[in-house]
């Protein structure tokens, strides 16, 4: 199946999965959740879990416990995480990046990992979306894409742009930097990709983008990236730098502009998966599915500190505009 015709299955087909053993004999399920941040999980992320794990029956503390992992101080702690979750034998293993789902698997062939990805297929992390064919599963944002959509918003919203800096986390995989300089090519955009493997590398990788006559910064899709957006949006505003991010709650943090999926939604829906997991359908059969709801988020104060025009246009385009 190639990417652009995926066809996510809900509801109703869930009775056509065949059933493997029900999680956890003893009536409590155990969920490992593996998460590549700096720090656990920011709101709404969890919140927005619980939800679509007590939507489908799940409830924490009563049916279900949740064994969080993170990555804090440095992504390399998350090899010996996977392998703490799977000694803890936890029936699923919730996973966030292609970074870490790779770890999963490398530590597990037989739990079952459920994760919000940015190219699954494209990391070769399952062998097709209708049917990914080993123990994952999950939704795939189509990172890649977005990213390189990133650009073009960029350019809608900074004058003469031709030189954009680019926040890469190396864990997430190349797919991100190579779409994205192909659409760079297309648009006539220098880029400067910047490592950012841990919390110390900020600093260096502004003052990269400076030297390197940046004009703007495209954060690009990953979990370890997304935890350090406080840090991120302050260094955007110290070295007058537009940024745009993946989620509206990095705008409402003070951000300049986001393209992605609804965070909320997609952390439901990642829930709601792991639920049918409990439930004994097997990640093999679960095809993988995308959000269901993209937005794009402004905001004009931290345009106007920036000293940028946004045009009445682009805020009837938008899905969220922050006065």
């Amino acid at each position: 199946m190639r990417r652009r015709e995926f066809i996510t299955l809900l509801g109703g087909a869930a009775s056509a999965w065949p059933l493997a053993a029900p999680a956890q004999q003893t009536g409590i399920a155990k969920v490992g959740l593996l998460w590549p941040g700096a720090g656990p999980p920011v709101s709404p992320r969890m919140e927005s879990f619980r939800e679509g794990l007590r939507r489908s029956g799940y409830v924490e503390g009563q049916n279900v416990t949740i064994e969080l992992r993170y990555a804090e101080p440095g992504q390399e702690q998350l090899a010996g995480h996977a392998a703490d979750l799977v000694r803890a034998n936890v029936d699923v293993i919730a996973t966030f990046g292609d970074g870490g789902t790779k770890i999963a698997q490398g530590a597990t062939s037989t739990i079952p990992i459920v994760t919000i990805g940015d190219d699954l297929l494209g990391s070769g992390l399952i062998g097709s979306l209708s049917q990914p064919g080993n123990n994952t599963t999950g939704i795939t944002i189509l990172g890649p894409e977005l990213s390189a959509k990133r650009l073009e918003l960029l350019s809608t919203i900074v004058p003469g742009l031709s030189s954009v800096a680019i926040l890469w986390d190396p864990i997430s995989g190349p797919s991100q930097v190579a779409i994205s300089e192909n659409a760079a090519r297309t648009m006539k955009l220098k880029l400067q990709i910047l490592e950012v493997a841990h919390r110390d590398d900020l600093d260096s990788a502004f003052r990269a983008a400076r030297d390197g006559h940046a004009q703007a910064v495209n954060v690009f899709s990953s979990p370890f990236l997304a935890s350090l957006y406080r840090e991120i949006i302050d260094r955007a505003a110290e070295y007058r730098l537009p940024a745009i991010y993946q989620w509206r709650e990095h705008v409402e943090a003070g951000g300049l502009m986001s393209y992605g999926p609804s965070l909320p939604a997609m952390w439901e829906q990642d829930g709601a998966l792991v639920a049918k997991v409990l439930k004994g359908a097997k990640p093999s059969d679960l095809p993988v599915e995308q959000p269901s709801k993209f937005e794009l988020v402004i905001n004009l104060k931290t345009a106007t500190a920036l000293g940028l025009s946004v045009s009445n246009q682009m805020q009837m385009l938008a899905d969220g505009v922050i006065e």
